[in-house]
């Protein structure tokens, strides 16, 4: 079936007006009173049609914010910690990998000391206010262009670019200062304090590599008294046990 003209009265009415037109004989006013009426028509409907349109329009652009907001939104959730607002251990790895593949960075962990002293003397949400106050104390040292991330618990990292190995340690160190010196307020009565761990990688180094070396810098910390910084590469090399001695009688044949 085909579709209905919507046009066919005003189709009808243009064609009588042609009609009269070229019909010097023709009734030209009730041709044109007929075009009248019908012009009138479209010109309600074309209002109406853009009105519609035009609040159509503003509902899909309503529509696409909310769209980008919602991605917005679920993509800092996939990429944050909801506690902290740091970025989670996934986000990190990503931030970490693509800096080493584009040149040299330090990766910096530490781990809130005795963190687990605090949960059981205040209280978890005590434990979750330190958590929030430590990554604020961080983003509040290094500003927004720092990739600051909360990897465990209580163990939190800063992904560094830079050539220098001193300077990975003096940046190690101002955290570490920079949590002692922070106030935690009630009911936590005592100085909350960090171990820091240190590893200065060369571009294209795995991110597996430098966690790790960061992580052994960070428990020669804790060995160490904790409150302060270990960097990797000034770590003493381990001892290898000089091998076993044979016993006098173990190439006598047994008989």
């Amino acid at each position: 079936m085909a579709d209905a003209d919507l046009f066919a009265l005003e189709s009808a009415a243009l064609a009588n007006a042609k009609a009269a037109h070229a019909d010097p004989r023709a009734d030209a006013r009730a041709a044109l009173a007929e075009m009248i009426v019908h012009y009138e028509r479209l010109m309600r409907e074309s209002r109406r049609l853009i009105r519609r349109s035009d609040r159509a329009e503003l509902d899909m652009n309503q529509m696409n914010r909310q769209l980008h907001e919602l991605a917005q939104q679920l993509e800092y959730r996939a990429t944050h910690d909801p506690l902290s607002g740091a970025l989670n251990r996934a986000a990190v790895i990503e931030q970490a990998s693509a800096c080493l593949a584009q040149g040299d960075m330090a990766l910096i962990v530490l781990d809130i000391d005795h963190f687990k002293w605090i949960n059981d003397d205040f209280g978890h949400p005590a434990g979750d206010t330190v958590i929030k106050t430590v990554v604020a104390c961080l983003k509040a040292l290094f500003g927004p262009g720092v990739a600051i991330g909360r990897v465990g618990g209580e163990e939190f990292s800063v992904v560094w670019p830079t050539s220098s190995a001193d300077e990975a340690r003096e940046v190690a160190a101002r955290i570490c200062d920079a949590i002692a010196d922070q106030v935690f307020g009630a009911p936590i009565d005592r100085q909350v304090t960090a171990s820091v761990g240190v590893s200065w990688n060369a571009m294209h180094t795995s991110f597996e590599l430098a966690y790790s070396r960061a992580d052994e810098a960070l428990y020669a910390a804790k060995r160490a008294g904790r409150n302060c910084v270990k960097v990797y590469s000034q770590l003493p090399l381990p001892v290898t046990p000089p091998p076993a001695a044979a016993s006098a009688d173990a190439s006598t044949p047994c008989h």
